[in-house]
């Protein structure tokens, strides 16, 4: 059994008085640990049986295969296959393979902005894909709208501004299984999330640790829930009250592992001004970033993939 609380957000998704339970029951969370789990959400389990089938058959693919939708292929718009190896967190590659995908869009001149790369041997992918992010963006702005009321804003406060044209951004991860005996062989290294909010599906294999203030412990899969835990973006706009926390993933079960994480952040041509903090003042903290959300998220994903930001962006 998992340490993080989990939340049911289905009165945020409908008109009902439950709203301000379920909004303090998330202030809570992301006060303490800035991680808990969502159920309730509403996303039905045939799509995530349809995604996760897909998935698992491109990564069974031949690597030149995979390859045929690299991410250099998707140029400006960061999308695309990456092998194991070739993501960096925090500095070191990752023990993982995966998939980038975004809002699919016509190419234009913005960057991560433009269609997605899908493998033409697996055409289901492309479906399930799409349908999850359209599903999961609905999941987003419902979160967002308990952590307004949690704020003492109104619920539509971010999305009638920060996340009225939200970037979103999604992951499919392939983690082989790690050496039992390399300490030092992390899937993903320890880190934080850039934006507002990310919402994971996982696995039944786990290896997701989440740093609290007693120590690592484990976020294990819940069946029928997302893990959800807020991002840098978030903890500035609050000045740290709620906290973007540190994470990592291993994986030792044995099995091969996937893990799929959405990303849901503020517009791309977004400000990010603090958040009011109550009506009449605001909080005291000071975010050190000022300008859209699109320069913000640049700077850092820059950092993930130097080699091909430089020659591509």
């Amino acid at each position: 059994m998992s340490e993080l609380p989990v939340i049911d957000v289905s009165p945020l998704l409908t008109d009902t008085s439950a709203k301000r339970a379920v909004a303090e029951a998330i202030g809570a969370a992301c006060r303490d640990s800035g991680f808990f789990y969502v159920s309730g959400h509403g996303v039905p389990p045939a799509l995530v049986e349809r995604l996760d089938s897909a998935s698992r058959r491109f990564f069974a693919l031949p690597e030149q295969v995979k390859g045929e939708i690299s991410m250099e292929r998707g140029g400006r718009a960061w999308r695309g296959f990456f092998p194991v190896g070739d993501e960096l967190t925090s500095g070191r590659p990752d023990l993982k393979e995966g998939v980038y995908f975004g809002a699919e869009e016509p190419p234009g001149p913005l960057p991560l902005h433009g269609p997605n790369l899908f493998p033409a041997e697996v055409p289901e992918l492309r479906g399930a894909v799409l349908e999850y992010l359209d599903r999961m963006t609905g999941v987003g702005q419902a979160v967002m709208s308990g952590i307004a009321l949690s704020l003492g804003l109104d619920e539509d406060y971010f999305r009638a501004g920060y996340t009225a044209d939200p970037t979103i951004l999604f992951r499919i991860f392939h983690y082989p299984p790690g050496p039992a005996d390399d300490p030092d062989a992390w899937g993903v290294g320890e880190h934080t999330d850039y934006g507002l909010l990310t919402l994971l599906l996982q696995d039944a294999n786990g290896g997701l640790q989440v740093r609290t203030s007693g120590g690592w412990i484990e976020a294990p899969p819940v069946e029928g829930t997302f893990v959800c835990n807020i991002g840098d973006m978030l903890d500035k706009l609050t000045g740290g009250r709620y906290r973007s926390t540190p994470h990592r993933v291993r994986n030792r079960s044995g099995n091969e592992r996937l893990s799929f994480p959405f990303f849901f952040d503020p517009g791309w041509s977004s400000e990010v001004p603090p958040l009011p903090y109550a009506p009449g003042r605001r909080w005291d903290g000071q975010v050190d970033f000022t300008g859209t959300y699109g320069d913000y998220l640049l700077a850092k994903v820059s950092k993930v993939f130097p080699g091909l930001f430089r020659n591509q962006l």
